[in-house]
């Protein structure tokens, strides 16, 4: 049964430093609750109704030669890459506590790594929460944050933390999961499913300047990797460090980019050939 799970700058990364933090009731026993899963939840989802097309148009004259930009912002219109990572500020779990999180914390300081996930206690979910939390001071070496998201409240979370992963839980985290019980977030970002009120596994890559710079967003059955995650994150930093230069298919740091116009790229391609 596969599971189902899915402007600006967030918290500190000190964990610390998190701020506005209550606490919680303490669980006397491991937590569990019956979930009535709709049908749809076991499989694939409908495809969407696409929006009306965009065009795109070149202010460059005919006679004129000059370095198009690869560093852009979309328009106001979808999709949101290039556009400023919708902000919102919600509570969430870190470290067995209830703590505030606001997205726009973060801008001009943090990455942000945000991914949303369908609901607490179910079943691909704990394989990517975890596999996200085991490598996160690899996120934190790039200057990253990582923050999960769910239609779920604090108290399942933390009910959800508290349970041992052998029982398929999550241990401890390090970093945040959020509340989006009113389902606001998950709306904002375009991952929610209207008539099943959870998520998609949508994932995003919010750039210092709060610009969401990548998405990517799996139907329900289909776990994320924080391989290519991370390979991709390490690609957006190289080329905003060296706005001349692209990064070609499955670039990583370390493997020759490529120069954006017909005389570089031959370099590149006679060097990879």
């Amino acid at each position: 049964m596969a599971c189902s799970a899915a402007s600006t700058a967030l918290i500190s990364s000190n964990p610390s430093s998190f701020p506005a933090k209550s606490n919680p009731p303490i669980a006397s026993a491991p937590f569990s609750r019956t979930l009535a899963l709709p049908k749809s939840f076991l499989g694939l989802r409908k495809s969407f109704q696409p929006s009306a097309p965009r065009s795109f148009s070149s202010s460059s004259s005919r006679g004129t030669r000059s370095r198009p930009s690869f560093s852009v912002r979309a328009s106001s219109e979808l999709p949101l890459v290039g556009n400023v990572a919708p902000d919102f500020e919600a509570e969430a779990v870190f470290d067995q506590e209830f703590i505030k999180v606001k997205l726009s914390e973060y801008i001009g300081k943090k990455y942000v790594i945000l991914f949303f996930y369908p609901l607490d206690f179910t079943f691909v979910c704990p394989t990517e929460i975890t596999a996200f939390s085991d490598r996160y001071d690899e996120f934190k070496q790039l200057n990253t944050e990582v923050l999960g998201v769910s239609i779920d409240s604090v108290f399942s979370h933390l009910a959800w933390v508290q349970t041992d992963r052998k029982s398929g839980g999550l241990g401890d985290l390090q970093y945040p999961l959020v509340s989006d019980v009113t389902k606001s977030i998950s709306k904002s970002y375009g991952v929610l499913i209207p008539d099943q009120g959870i998520a998609l596994r949508g994932l995003f890559i919010i750039d210092k300047e709060g610009i969401i710079q990548h998405s990517t967003i799996n139907n329900l059955a289909i776990g994320r990797s924080v391989d290519e995650t991370k390979r991709t994150l390490q690609a957006l930093q190289y080329v905003q460090e060296n706005p001349d230069e692209v990064c070609p298919a499955g670039w990583k740091p370390g493997e020759k980019s490529m120069k954006p116009d017909p005389k570089g790229s031959k370099e590149y391609f006679s060097a990879v050939a």
